[in-house]
């Protein structure tokens, strides 16, 4: 069994509500109504991916009173186009997976809202391993797990790629835990990921 297995993947954006409209128009579905996340000040819009993983559109949430700690995904620092930025692996088992990644992951830190209950290790600065690339790692506790809940549109993930000029290294440090080819690995200049969703408007490839 593997120590990890991709749970979502997130887009950052400045503006929620805008940044959501024009990703609609492009993918041809609607995302679920805006989220909340209170101990970090941000909020998202979620969208079905199957049964078991999901898409996180995530920014900033202005109305909200700003963290006494850097918010997740290094979102302080997000600014220019909406793009895609993070990938995020759940585990059943936070402490050995913590023991077994880089160094840098981050500390468990316990979160609550509505029905679900999870974990995310987020590092003090912010900042994940390899300069952001590396996942997240999260833990949910409990039955409740947001892809099953989403409407389901059909939209399916048929490839995620990162693209980093330590790609080796970062395939050294993860695929091992995950499923095979759950993301590929390319030797690359300028990092990002690159994701290609089946949609309604066809294959559409989200950077």
């Amino acid at each position: 069994m593997n120590l990890l297995r991709l749970d979502h993947i997130a887009m950052s954006c400045t503006e929620l509500d805008e940044a959501a409209g024009e990703l609609e128009a492009m993918l041809g579905v609607e995302l679920a109504p805006r989220g909340q996340h209170t101990h970090m000040a941000t909020h998202n819009r979620l969208l079905s991916l199957g049964p078991d993983i999901y898409f996180e559109l995530i920014a900033i949430d202005p109305d909200a009173t700003a963290p006494d700690c850097p918010r997740w995904f290094n979102l302080d620092n997000f600014e220019g186009a909406t793009r895609l930025t993070n990938w995020i692996v759940a585990t059943d088992d936070m402490t050995k997976a913590l023991s077994e990644l880089p160094e840098g992951m981050g500390t468990p830190i316990s979160l609550t809202r509505d029905e679900f209950s999870w974990e995310m290790a987020v590092p003090e600065s912010g900042v994940l391993p390899f300069d952001g690339w590396a996942p997240a790692a999260i833990q949910w506790h409990g039955d409740a797990h947001p892809a099953p809940r989403l409407q389901d549109q059909g939209v399916r993930l048929q490839s995620l790629t990162l693209l980093h000029p330590q790609a080796e290294h970062l395939a050294l440090a993860f695929a091992q835990h995950l499923p095979r080819d759950t993301i590929l690995f390319v030797a690359s200049e300028t990092p990002k990921l690159e994701a290609v969703l089946s949609t309604p408007n066809g294959d559409i490839t989200l950077s």
